[in-house]
């Protein structure tokens, strides 16, 4: 056997190092490249649940989406529609918050059958999908680019229910009441584009920085793990994270800082910030809307808003729940909206 400089034998045994070596690549990324971790769950739990990556191009603009199953008469996507079946219900379209991509429905996609058509897409600037130089990305403006999506993958050829959270929310509830006749249900979680009558936390952070001409320093927009510590402080009611994650996920976020800052300039702009309270009068289809009591983003207030407006909308306010609903309350969350979906699919 072949000896070390030291004395002692060295473990050359094939078995040892096939063991050895996940051992040793865990130990790298997690020390040197935390951020692959995210990318390896998102990817694990895209497999599990049998969801495929696809992209629709519309003219020089680019969407890339998840699919999970297909509509009948040919879906959303090509080819074998994401390995599902083929369903009649209505598809679902899922539309992400701010800074996040579509792979943030994946805690509450884990406890909804797997019989659905279900597609979740990157919204305008996000992850796969076209950050246009020049691009209108205020509520309204991402609701234009949402109906291009919709008609180019066919999603429109039947009603279907549309789900938004937070800044995706607030795009939501706009294209219901601009394309009524697209949508079957609406869920609204934690929408923004709402004049709560109370302040938040975030929009009382907001009108500072408005004051001080000066939005780098918001707390959706961390750039160092600190800062992300104080974003989780934020925006759920309580949730902690190893530092290497805290770390993965500044990694992640430090390339599109500069665009999150043009975004959410864009959304709270004047003509923008408050949209979804503007039209909400002209959305006619149900309405589920889910927020959590210790939002301190977008206060829980506005869903009385939406309540005395909308003539047929169900809330459901959950406790001890901060703003990331989906992923602090994942399961009743899904529960909440299988039995929403229940309700109106049998003409409820």
């Amino acid at each position: 056997m072949l000896e070390s400089l030291s004395g002692l034998p060295l473990p050359l045994d094939p078995m040892t190092l096939t063991l050895s070596l996940p051992l040793l690549l865990f130990a790298y990324y997690w020390l040197f490249q935390p951020s692959a971790f995210l990318y390896l769950h998102d990817w694990y739990w895209r497999t599990q649940l049998g969801f495929q990556i696809r992209e629709c191009r519309c003219g020089a603009f680019t969407f890339c989406y998840s699919e999970l199953g297909r509509r009948a008469g040919g879906g959303a996507g090509s080819g074998d529609g994401g390995g599902g079946a083929t369903v009649t219900r209505p598809s679902l379209l899922f539309l992400h918050a701010f800074s996040a991509n579509k792979d943030m429905w994946l805690p509450l996609l884990r406890f909804l059958p797997r019989d659905r058509h279900v597609v979740c897409v990157d919204m305008p600037g996000h992850e796969g999908t076209t950050r246009a130089h020049g691009d209108d990305y205020s509520l309204q403006g991402q609701v234009i680019r949402v109906k291009q999506f919709v008609a180019a993958v066919g999603l429109d050829a039947a009603p279907f229910h549309l789900l938004g959270t937070s800044m995706g929310g607030g795009v939501a509830g706009v294209y219901a009441a601009t394309h009524p006749g697209d949508v079957h249900t609406l869920t609204l979680i934690c929408p923004a584009g709402l004049d709560a009558p109370t302040e938040s936390r975030f929009v009382g952070e907001l009108r500072a920085a408005e004051a001080a001409g000066d939005f780098t320093g918001v707390s959706l927009i961390p750039r160092s793990p600190a800062q992300v510590a104080r974003m989780l402080q934020l925006v759920t009611y309580s949730f902690k994270l190893p530092q290497q994650i805290l770390q993965a996920m500044v990694d992640v976020r430090r390339d599109h800082n500069d665009f999150y800052l043009q975004l959410l300039t864009a959304i709270t702009a004047e003509r923008s910030r408050f949209r979804l309270h503007e039209t909400m009068h002209l959305i006619t289809a149900p309405t589920l809307v889910v927020w959590g009591k210790q939002d301190q983003v977008l206060d829980v207030s506005g869903a009385a808003l939406l309540s005395a407006v909308l003539p047929r909308c169900r809330v459901e306010l959950l406790d001890d729940c901060g703003h990331t609903v989906t992923m602090e309350r994942p399961h009743e969350t899904a529960r909440l909206l299988l039995a929403f979906l229940a309700h109106t699919e049998s003409g409820g």
